[in-house]
């Protein structure tokens, strides 16, 4: 009889490979699905590569969505570490977005070394706001959160809308639903041909990771997330370490939002994310919670992303198939994660074959 058994402890080398496993086999299934469906597998894979990686223009366009992503992916990391099922990503970005925009257009002549760190502190502060909403309904009704925070990314989204379609519509755009752009004074500095927000990323990175593994906070997040009642039993404070790391959460997911506005899109729009704030939950588990490892699980997700784009202009391939991609590598990613816990054997529970 075929049943499940709980695996001995697997070394990080173990883990590892069984991972580099899993994505070969992904390539190798996603390769069999394009030929069945009439694509040549190899001259695919080729474009996807030289329409992220080609030119330093597409090179700079995969930069340009990896930054907001992996930002969105740490603060994604910090509530999953704490078991806070935050699934309003996209919300707090556009928050964070938002009010960096109400900075902008309120002081549009304030000098950028002014203009510029008030703008990042609009987006963290409305951003971890946005998050706040949720975690205060879960400590105090213990609603949940997940669908709390998921039919708040529908709210934030609307309300972008109708700032385009009504209140902030340009009025010089000649009819069309459209937010006018910002002041350069609002624009983030580019840094060797790429706007400045990759060496944010890094600095952010830098600091998650030691801020989880050197602080007192980052030790009551993973306790939380271990056991809530074990937390209460040592004397944590469960409501201030809950309020404290969603806020920072949703502050970083803001953050992400005020980047992409000031630095890519120079405006707000209800199209700024591009769904990346979902993306991002994906990027964050596939990285299993890791800072360091978030920057390199981004940057491949978002040579798909770029990578997929080139398709339907060189090979007249929807861009969807790097979605389908996408899908096919986090199928048997988690599947690994599965055999890494866990075995199959044949046998009863006192013999086994």
């Amino acid at each position: 009889m075929l049943r499940i058994a709980a695996r001995a402890e697997v070394s990080s080398l173990q883990e590892n490979l069984l991972r580099v496993a899993a994505v070969c086999i992904a390539l190798v299934a996603s390769g069999l699905i394009m030929a069945l469906i009439g694509y040549n597998p190899l001259e695919v894979f080729g474009k996807i590569l030289a329409g992220s990686l080609g030119t330093a223009y597409r090179f700079r366009e995969t930069v340009n969505k990896a930054i907001p992503l992996s930002v969105l992916s740490l603060g994604t990391a910090i509530a999953f570490r704490m078991k806070f099922w935050n699934i309003g990503q996209e919300g707090q970005f556009y928050l964070g977005a938002y009010g960096a925009a109400m900075i902008a257009f309120a002081f549009p002549n304030l000098p950028s070394p002014l203009l510029l760190p008030l703008m990042v502190l609009a987006g963290l502060v409305f951003g971890g706001l946005w998050a706040l909403i949720p975690a205060l309904l879960k400590i105090r009704f213990s609603t949940n959160e997940t669908l709390v925070t998921l039919m708040l990314n529908y709210i934030a989204i609307k309300w972008i809308s109708f700032l385009q379609y009504a209140m902030w519509k340009d009025p010089q755009a000649l009819g069309f639903p459209k937010i006018a752009p910002f002041s350069p004074n609002a624009v983030l500095p580019s840094f060797l041909g790429i706007h400045i927000g990759w060496l944010i990323t890094f600095v952010l990175t830098a600091l998650l990771y030691l801020l989880l593994k050197r602080t007192k906070l980052g030790y009551e997040i993973d306790v939380i997330g271990e056991s809530e009642a074990t937390a209460r039993y040592a004397g944590m404070s469960v409501f201030r370490i809950t309020v404290t790391a969603i806020v920072l959460s949703g502050g970083l997911c803001g953050l992400a939002g005020m980047m992409q506005a000031s630095a890519v899109e120079r405006s707000l729009s209800d199209q700024l994310s591009g769904g990346l704030g979902f993306t991002s939950v994906i990027v964050a588990w596939l990285s299993r919670l890791e800072p360091s490892a978030i920057l390199i699980v981004a940057f491949l997700f978002s040579l798909l992303i770029q990578g997929g784009n080139f398709l339907q202009s060189s090979l007249r391939i929807p861009a969807s198939i790097s979605q389908v991609l996408q899908g096919i590598i986090i199928f048997f990613v988690l599947g690994s994660e599965f055999f890494i816990r866990y075995r199959l054997v044949w046998g009863n529970r006192k013999g086994e074959s």
